[in-house]
């Protein structure tokens, strides 16, 4: 599935999970719902909700491409390499 979602130009779900991961992969969302808990991925353009409404699932699949970059919300990805200097630090 990782590798599905990091391959993907755009990811249709409804899985809150995997709107996550498609930001994660800086892959644009189409949220097949009428929320999400992760609002952050809508404000920052990377995820549009659309419903069960077939003309907005359709106008989204042709037209929807976020064109700012993402705020790293989540953070870096460098936790772990920050944390082992950080544990290193007191030796």
């Amino acid at each position: 599935m990782i590798v599905l979602e990091k391959n993907a130009q755009k990811i249709l779900t409804d899985s809150g999970g995997v709107q996550k991961e498609a930001y994660f992969y800086q892959v644009p969302c189409i949220t097949l719902r009428e929320e999400t808990e992760w609002v952050e991925t809508v404000t920052d353009g990377w995820n549009c909700i659309v419903g069960a409404d077939y003309q907005k699932i359709l106008t989204a699949i042709e037209d929807f491409s976020p064109d700012t970059p993402q705020q790293g919300h989540y953070g870096d990805g460098n936790a772990s390499e920050k944390l082992s200097q950080l544990i290193d630090s007191y030796d």
